[in-house]
Order: C-alpha cells, then structure tokens, then sequence
C-alpha cells in the first residue's frame, strides 16, 4: 500500500511517502501557500511521486494535518456566525463563568469578550425548554421563533449558524428540529447543533465549543471539499484521511459535519509522530518538542500512553473547549521567532515570528528583522548554501546585518547578541516544559526528548540541559515527523453521554444501555465509513469526581458486563487516578459518574518502521571542519566544530560534540560535552553527558 503524509506548517508544508509493503520512505517539503495550503499540498504530492517514481493513481491513502480551523481562530479570521438559544440566555457567550484568566490583572483580555465568535447582533433567542434531570419538555420549541430568528440571521449575511439550547445534552429534540428549520431558510449556510458536537453538560463550555465549530466550519468544508476535489481531478484515487485533535483521523465527510475536530489537527500529528520515534527506539516516557518556523509543540508520552487535556485545560486561543485533544502545549518560539527589545527595555525573543513572508533576513525575501534562524546562521550552526539539502541558500550577509543591528540595540558584541537570542528562546521553551511535567509533579529527568521540527534538533541538547534531561532523540527526518505521524494512526470517533450518578446508588442497568447506544452510534459511523467491523475495536471510559467537587477524572471502564465487580474496579481506578493527580484520595467519600465515554477505533495499515541505515563509516560521513560558536564554562567560545551528512552515518556511528549533522529537512546540534550515536532505528540519540 502507498500512502503519503502531508502536513502544512507556518512556513513549509511537510510530505513523507511510504510504502508500506517495501517500506520505502521518501520525504519532501515545499513552501507553505498561506493564501490556499491546498495548493501547496498538491505541488508537494505532486514533486513527491515524481521524486519516488510513482504515478498519482497509485497512492491509496492521502493522510492530512491541517491548521486552517486553528488558523481561522488564532487569526479571528472565520466566518460571521450566528447563534439561536433560548430566551434570556442570549448572553452566555459573553459572560462565561466569571473566571479571569489572569485573576490580578485589572487589564487583561478575556477573549470571550474582547473577540466574540459571534457578534451580539447575531445572537437570537426562541421560546421553548427543556429541563433536567431528563430532559422532558417544560415549554414546546416555538418553531415560528427559530424561523424568524433564521430569517434575520440570513438578512444580515451570516453564514454559519449554531443552535445551543438549555440541557440539550439530556435531550436534543429541540435542537436537532431548530437545526432542520435553519437548514430549511438556510440552505448554503454551515449549520450546527451542541448535541451534535459536545453533548455533555457546563453549558458555557458547551455554547463556545458550537461556535467555535460554527466560526470555523465553511472555512473547513471548503477546505476540504477542495483539497478533496483536487486529488480526484490530479487523478489520485486513495482516500483522504484528516488527523483529529483526538489523536485519530477522521473522514472528510465527518471532519465536514464537525469540523471543529480539527482544531488541533497538525499539533496532534507531531506528538503521534514523536511517540512513534520514542517506541522505535525502545523509549516510552517522552517530552515530545516540535519547533517549527513560528511556534514549539509540546507534548508528554508516559509509559506509552499520550496525554490528554480535562475540562480544565483544554482550549483554543483562550477560548474553553469541550472536545477529546491530546494535551499539547505551544508557545510563539520557533526559527521565525523575532528577537527585540520591548517597551520596557527588556531584551525578548517572539511571540511575533517573521512567518513564510518575508520570513528570516536570511531567506533573501525581504526581511528586516532579526530572528532565531539569523542568529543560528551567524553562529555557524546552519550551512549557508546546504540549507533544505541544498534547495536553498541562505543569505549570511543579510543575518549579518540584522543581528548587528540588534547588538548595537543592546550594547553587545555581535556574536553576544546572537548567543543570547538562542539562550532566550531556549529558555522560554525550558520553562514551557517545566510547566506541562514539574508543575504537574512530573520529573522530566526520567524522560528522553523528541526533537522534532525544522528547528528542534537545533535546539534540543541545549533546552535538555537546561531541564537536566539526560537525552535527546532526534527523528530519522525531524522535519516531517508531524506528516510522519499521520502514518502511524487509525481512524478514531468518540461518543460522549452525561450521566449523573453516585456511587451509593448507582444504576448499573442505564450505564450499560448507554454505552450500548453509545456503541451503535458509533457502529453505523463506521458502517457509513466502510470500515470493516474486524478492524473495529471499542473502549470505555467515564468522567468521574468525588461528590461535591468541580472537575474530573478519567478512568477506564473495563469490558464486559456492568455489574458490582465492575463498578467495584471503576472505583478503584478513581481513587488511585486522584491520588495520582492530587496526592491523596478520600476512599470513604461517595464517587459520582458525570460522562460516560466511548472511544471506537477504526484500525489502519501503518508505517511500521524507516527502513535501512546508511552504510559506509564516520569518517566518510565527515564534510569538513569550521568553526561555530558556543557557550561554555569559560564563557563564550569559537571552537572547530565537524560538520556530517546524516545520510551517510551508519547504524553504530558515535560522534563527538561539537558536532552539526546536516540533512534535508532539518540539522542537529551536537554541543560540546554532548555524544550522538546513530539508532539502528534511525533515529539520532544524544547524550548529554554530567548534567547534575
């Protein structure tokens, strides 16, 4: 089976193909077309079948990480969306929960209110309600009041639609009929309902993750609908598959009716990607850290397993989220990373990033700011002319230039200046990752470091060290290990029911009818997917909190029948996940069940491994020697440093630092005090050496 991998960056836009029978890979990359990524991908998959020798009609699988619903929300660029509630709740949106982001900040943002997803004036309301504790009917829904509302709503242009009402997760009759009288007024217009997206209670949550889905939804179908139109008419007849924030992928017919399963899509791939490299070489407690052109990912593999974000944690651009996401973190630090001084006086290095355009001084497109990338190339750490393999030269004079004057700025020499925009930025990644694994009570002194990313390998021995991590991996080809990843995954739904119960009375007999419903949901998704039910697979979760708490955890729902012994087991695993999470447990407290949840899982062929090693020796891998520059005990330092192919250091191969390892898609640093041995896997492990 042929596949290919694709995922859009900021900056490149990352392709890997793999035969799956041969286990021939190839990797490619070309520049990110902001304007439509869809026409960079298909130049990408394009050049990469004709580099492989493969016509377009024979890929199988087309796999897809995509930004643009996170795009849409970063930027504030989706669509004007409107909403339909019930009366006296027109409001939810904007007043939330009172919760301050920054609670001692008297001028904060509160992005619910400084950049509504949807305007006041696009808000309406409708008669009708639904009450708990199971839904039944209080007032019937005032189907002239929705058609009103939809007919108001298409006057003024809106373009997309969300229906939340009141307690629609324990009923969603009213929405799902408010949805067919939009549809009905509405016919061009992107229309979506709560129930259907995040049927589960905190109704706040649950009215922001519907607009979320209703600001991003035509940009996402459109998307979609053309990449999809693209490949069929380039002659590609393989399936399309996008990556989900879930850790899945999903078909671009369900990515069409939910798209904000997306919203993490390309951050998910990269973590997938990482853990994939770690299992190949043995490793399953992983700091996964993707640092691309405008952005570093980070994500935590423990014993296997990929974190996920709670009811607490997740969220887009500050906006609460109640979707399954593998739990990513991201700061604005990357290659186009911007190194300044602020009003303040303060010498700062991002968030703002150079982008694809004008990008770096040194990509010769017209940049004028001084950014991580110059300062690597003025401290020799990057090839001038074997950047991309060659593809493309890099500007020296123009870094040079823009660092100097950042350095006159500051009142420090050159080469001081360009140090100290690497120390920033590695800093700033340092602390990202101490607040996902120390701050949480994890020690990342036991985990190895995946450096991914055009710019993580760069980076990545300095970072650990600064966190005394004692390794680093670097990925076969750390570019493309996001489009990588998107090849280890399987087609992957969730189905969630909100189902308040305790344990001192617990009816096991509608725990199992939901999750029983739950399944056949999810079944006939599958069926309509023409997934085969051998490939189908099914676990069981639930959300559980002690009585009286606000937030909870998720535990393992075991197999088979619901009966005591079951439920005896689900407690358990609720006692020691928070004692996990919190220290302690209260085992003589009542535990109450807030969300069943069903994950079904799709499974696909997968890239099982990268295939031989280069064979030759060390010393034929050796390009030169020159000298790069590094911080030490003694203070800054020139030293002669060795510069490699990648391509040609065999399995075995140890190298010592200072060392720069060259390749397409990415180079490795390898500071001093620091060793690389090449994995038979692949994969590039550094060793840092006394790191107390």
């Amino acid at each position: 089976m042929k596949t290919i991998g694709v995922d859009v960056g900021g900056t490149f836009t990352d392709l890997v193909y793999c035969d799956l029978a041969t286990h021939k890979v190839a990797i490619h990359k070309v520049a990110t077309t902001p304007d439509d990524p869809s026409e960079g991908v298909m130049l990408g998959v394009t050049e990469l079948c004709a580099q492989v020798g493969v016509p377009l009609s024979g890929i199988e699988h087309v796999f897809h990480g995509t930004t643009t619903a996170t795009n849409a929300v970063l930027e504030n660029a989706g669509a004007r969306a409107g909403l339909i509630t019930n009366e006296g709740f027109r409001d939810v949106l904007h007043i939330g929960r009172h919760q301050r982001p920054q609670h001692y900040s008297i001028r904060q943002e509160i992005p619910w209110q400084d950049r509504p997803l949807i305007a006041r004036r696009f808000r309406k309301t409708v008669g009708g309600r639904l009450v708990p504790p199971d839904g039944s009917e209080l007032e019937p829904l005032d189907e002239a009041d929705v058609r009103r509302a939809a007919q108001e709503l298409k006057a003024a242009g809106v373009d997309s639609v969300a229906i939340c009402f009141l307690f629609s997760y324990l009923n969603p009759a009213h929405e799902l009929r408010a949805k067919e009288i939009v549809e009905e007024v509405m016919p061009e217009a992107f229309v979506t309902a709560s129930s259907l997206i995040s049927p589960q209670f905190r109704e706040f949550e649950r009215f922001t993750t519907a607009a979320l889905a209703a600001f991003v939804g035509p940009k996402v179908r459109r998307y979609i609908g053309g990449l999809e139109g693209a490949l069929r008419r380039a002659g590609v007849p393989g399936d399309l598959r996008i990556m989900a924030s879930n850790g899945g992928v999903a078909t671009p017919a369900m990515v069409r009716e939910r798209p904000a399963l997306t919203l993490q899509s390309g951050l998910a791939a990269g973590v997938l990607g990482g853990g994939w490299v770690g299992a190949q070489c043995g490793r399953d407690r992983l700091i996964t850290f993707d640092i691309g052109g405008t952005s570093a990912d980070i994500g935590i593999v423990v014993d296997g397993t990929y974190a996920e974000t709670d009811a607490r944690s997740t969220s887009i651009a500050g906006f609460p989220l109640l979707m399954p996401m593998l739990d990513i973190h991201t700061i604005g630090a990357g290659g186009g990373s911007i190194a300044h001084v602020d009003r303040g006086g303060a010498f700062r290095v991002g968030p703002q990033s150079a982008g694809a355009v004008p990008g770096p001084a040194a990509y010769g497109k017209g940049g004028t700011a001084p950014t991580v990338t110059d300062a690597n190339l003025v401290l020799g750490r990057l090839e001038a002319q074997d950047f991309l393999g060659g593809a493309m030269a890099l500007d020296a004079e123009a870094a040079e230039t823009v660092i100097a004057r950042l350095a006159e700025t500051l009142g420090l020499p050159r080469l001081e200046a360009a140090e100290g925009v690497l120390t920033i930025l590695n800093a700033n990644m340092a602390n990202a990752i101490r607040s996902r694994t120390v701050q949480k009570g994890i020690d990342p002194r036991g985990f190895a470091l995946v450096a991914m990313g055009g710019a993580g390998p760069l980076h990545g021995a300095e970072v650990a060290r600064m966190l005394s991590i004692p390794e680093v991996i670097v990925p076969p080809h750390p570019g493309i290990t996001s489009a990588m990843g998107l090849l280890t995954t399987d087609l992957k739904y969730d189905a969630i029911k909100t189902q308040f119960q305790v344990s001192s009375k617990v009816d096991m007999a509608r725990i199992a009818a939901d999750l029983d419903a739950m399944r056949n949901d999810l079944s006939e998704r599958f069926d309509a997917d023409h997934v085969p039910p051998e490939t189908r697979s099914f676990a069981r979760m639930g959300d559980l909190r002690y009585v009286g708490q606000g937030y909870e955890l998720r535990v393992p729902i075991p197999d088979g029948p619901i009966d005591t012994a079951a439920m005896d087991e689900v407690w358990e695993a609720f006692h020691a996940a928070h004692a996990r999470e919190y220290g302690h447990a209260f085992r003589d407290n009542p535990i109450e069940i807030v969300n069943l949840r069903l994950v079904g899982t799709g499974t696909l062929d997968k890239i099982e491994h990268m295939g031989a090693t280069a064979s030759g020796s060390v010393e034929g891998a050796l390009l030169r020697r020159k000298p790069c520059v590094f911080r030490t005990e003694g203070g800054l330092e020139t030293l002669e440093t060795a510069v490699y192919r990648r391509d040609a250091l065999p399995a075995g191969a140890r190298l010592t630092g200072p060392a720069i390892i060259l390749q397409k898609d990415s180079t490795t640093v390898v500071p001093p005090g620091a060793t690389a041995e090449v994995h038979p896997s692949g994969s590039l492990i550094l060793s840092l050496g006394d790191i107390a």
